[in-house]
C-alpha cells in the first residue's frame, strides 16, 4: 500500500492517511501505557491490521489486540519453537495441513484450505498442527497486506476424518482455536466445512458453541464439496483443476523455509509483523 492511499476497509469506512496515522498513534500510546514492557518498532503493521479488522472501532481494536498479545504470550505451544527446520514442523509442512491458494476469490479474499484430517493423530500433536497453521497465516499477513483488508475464506476439508482426529479436539483445544481466530489481525469472512461425515457433527457443534454470533453466521457445512467451485479454481482434490495438495504443500514448505528469519524475529517480538 502506498503511504498516501485511501483504502475501503468495509461497511463504507475509508482508511485515509490521516485516519491511519492518528489512529495508530492513539492505539500505540494506549498500549504502551497499559504495557510499558512492550517494544513496538516504527515499521510494525500489527496495530494497523487490527484497526482494519475492526473497521477502525477503537474499543474493539483495543480488546482484540490485547487478547492477541495475551494469547501469544500464553500459548507457547503455538508461538514458540517455530524454526521451520524442526522435524515436527517439517513433517506437517510436507503433509500440507494449511494450504493457501495462489488465486484470490472474486472479492479479493485469501482462500486457504485447512486439511483437518491430513495428519496422523497417533504421531502428530494437534498443538503442532495449529502451530503450523498460525505460522503460515502470519506469513500471509507479512507477505500480503491486502489480507488484512479483504480477509480470509477458510475451507476445512474433512475428508477421511477419524475418531482419533476428533478426540484430539477437546473442548479446551477448540475454545482456544476459536478465540485465536476471532482475535487475529485478519477477518475470517467464511468458514466452509466440506466432506463432512455425519459422526463429526458433535465436534462442529462444540466449535460453534464457542463462536460469536457473527462468526456462526459465516459457517457453512457440506457433506460433499465446496460451493466456491463456481467462483475460484480449487485444487484437484476438491473437484477443481488447480494445483494438487502436494504441489501446494511443496510451494508453502519452500516459502516457509525461505522466511525462517521472519519467524525468528517474530519470536523475539510479535510486533515484527
Amino acid at each position: 500500500m502506498k503511504a498516501g492511499e485511501t483504502v475501503c476497509v468495509g461497511n463504507g469506512v475509508e482508511e485515509t492517511p490521516e485516519l491511519r496515522t492518528t489512529s495508530i498513534a492513539t492505539i500505540k500510546q494506549w498500549l504502551l501505557d497499559e504495557r510499558p514492557d512492550l517494544e513496538i518498532p516504527e515499521e510494525s503493521k500489527l496495530i494497523l491490521y487490527f484497526l482494519r479488522t475492526t473497521k477502525y472501532n477503537m474499543d474493539k481494536t483495543k480488546r482484540k489486540l490485547m487478547t492477541f498479545i495475551k494469547n501469544r504470550e500464553k500459548l507457547t505451544e503455538w508461538f514458540t519453537n517455530r524454526d521451520p527446520r524442526r522435524p515436527e514442523i517439517q513433517e506437517l509442512l510436507d503433509i500440507g495441513v494449511f494450504l493457501p491458494l495462489h488465486q484470490k476469490d472474486a472479492l479479493n479474499r485469501q482462500v486457504v484450505i485447512i486439511r483437518t484430517s491430513a495428519h496422523d493423530p497417533a504421531k502428530h500433536k494437534q498443538d503442532n498442527v495449529f502451530k503450523v497453521d498460525k505460522m503460515i497465516l502470519d506469513l500471509l499477513l507479512y507477505l500480503d497486506e491486502t489480507v488484512s483488508i479483504d480477509g480470509v475464506v477458510a475451507i476445512f476439508d474433512m475428508q477421511g476424518v477419524t475418531l482419533g482426529h476428533a478426540l484430539q479436539l477437546t473442548p479446551s483445544m477448540i475454545k482456544k482455536s476459536v478465540e485465536s481466530w476471532e482475535n487475529y489481525p485478519c477477518k475470517p469472512k467464511l468458514l466452509e466445512f466440506v466432506n463432512v461425515p455425519v459422526h463429526v457433527n458433535l465436534v462442529l457443534n462444540v466449535f460453534r458453541s464457542f463462536m460469536s454470533a457473527k462468526m456462526r453466521e459465516r459457517v457453512t457445512i457440506s457433506r460433499k464439496g465446496s460451493k466456491l467451485q463456481q467462483s475460484i479454481t480449487l485444487p484437484l482434490e476438491l473437484g477443481g483443476n488447480g494445483e494438487s495438495y502436494s504441489e501446494l504443500a511443496e510451494y508453502w514448505k519452500q516459502t516457509v523455509q525461505a522466511n525462517a528469519p521472519f519467524y525468528a524475529k517474530m519470536e523475539e517480538n510479535m510486533f515484527h509483523l
